[in-house]
């Protein structure tokens, strides 16, 4: 059937698009010759994870324990939780993996360290460690420099624990290309700060672990660095779009839609609200509105509430009438799959199957 037949509001995924996205990225590594450990956050998809290794993807990222499971029961293997996992509950489940799976954790707090080494020796389990340092987002990471050294000495003498290297994101690194790539040489900068401390502590970093998907093309500008971690490249969406990143037609995810309500003088009411696109607001280029109508780019998605879009048509060119199935690009793909349980396959306009979101709401 035709993806305009589809009980909406429906997520649906372009496979020649998302096919292309995973060749140019692989490509892009092997250029820039860096390893490619793609974030699983973006799609939450066994089906897509497997094609990323089939493109020779070192291994997977995840963001929590759940996702590593999903992943590992689907026969994954090489998975990185780039997240400070802390819990006793939440640690018990990751060496439980570990025993059976290669498993990375990203931390920067000896006490998480020593929580990760209390249960993975009562597992009879190894857990890799990356020490994850910041080069400017602010969020986790500790000083580039002496202090990552100490913690690496302090996980070399815990017991279950393997130091492997070094993790960081660049977050920061965002905007017009010239933008991301004047950022991506201060990250330059502090990469090698980090790796300079520990040369003079002669202590061996195996992996360097760094990037995301606006700072993909800049890899080589690193020095050091040993893989990038991108997530949204494989459907991409408008803030990729706005930076120049992707064109629209890299876009593979868009979110298929019903006109429900054209009563209110200026408006236009879709069935799909924050609960199908999530409210995360566009944070680049015009940075306004929630998504672009491929049909209608004149008309703004103005406003969300749960169940309801406000399309803006008070100057658009189109006709909007109730019944009309209309197709939008979402600001930030990863929150908005997250919303589904199932992205529909589309290929020239058929559906051709389904993929089940299987890590959707793992959050713990």
């Amino acid at each position: 059937m035709h993806f305009r037949e589809l009980s909406t509001p429906a997520l649906m995924v372009d496979v020649d698009v998302v096919e292309r996205n995973l060749e140019r990225m692989a490509a892009s590594c092997r250029e820039q010759r860096v390893g490619l450990r793609p974030h699983t956050k973006t799609h939450k998809t066994p089906e897509v994870a497997r094609l990323q290794l089939d493109r020779g993807a070192v291994g997977l990222t995840v963001a929590k324990v759940g996702e590593a499971e999903v992943m590992a029961e689907a026969g994954l293997d090489e998975i990185l939780v780039a997240y400070p996992v802390f819990g006793r509950e939440k640690l018990l489940r990751l060496a439980s993996l570990a025993r059976e799976r290669k498993i990375l954790v990203s931390l920067d707090d000896a006490r998480t360290a020593q929580e990760l080494s209390r249960v993975a020796n009562e597992k009879v389990a190894t857990v890799g460690v990356l020490v994850e340092f910041d080069v400017g987002f602010h969020r986790c990471g500790l000083e580039p420099g002496p202090a990552c050294v100490e913690l690496a000495r302090k996980i070399e003498k815990m017991p279950g624990l393997q130091f492997r290297g070094l993790m960081t994101y660049f977050g920061n690194v965002w905007g017009a290309a010239e933008e991301r790539r004047r950022e991506a040489l201060h990250v330059a900068d502090r990469v090698k700060t980090a790796l300079d401390a520990f040369a003079q502590a002669h202590l061996n970093v195996e992996i360097v672990s760094g990037g995301s998907t606006p700072s993909a093309e800049f890899a080589h500008l690193v020095p050091g660095l040993t893989e990038i971690r991108p997530g949204t490249y494989v459907y991409n969406d408008l803030n990729t779009h706005h930076q120049g990143a992707c064109k629209l037609e890299d876009c593979a995810a868009r979110i298929v839609t019903t006109v429900v309500s054209t009563a209110v003088p200026g408006r236009a009411i879709i069935d799909a609200g924050s609960k199908t696109f999530s409210s995360d607001a566009l944070k680049a280029g015009p940075q306004a509105g929630y998504g672009r109508v491929v049909e209608a780019p004149d008309a703004p998605l103005i406003k969300l509430n749960e169940e309801h879009g406000h399309l803006d048509i008070s100057k658009s060119a189109h006709r909007f009438e109730v019944g009309e199935v209309l197709t939008v690009i979402p600001n930030h793909v990863c929150t908005c799959v997250n919303m589904h349980d199932e992205a529909f396959l589309i290929r020239d306009g058929q559906v051709t199957g389904c993929w089940r979101v299987a890590a959707r709401g793992k959050i713990r």
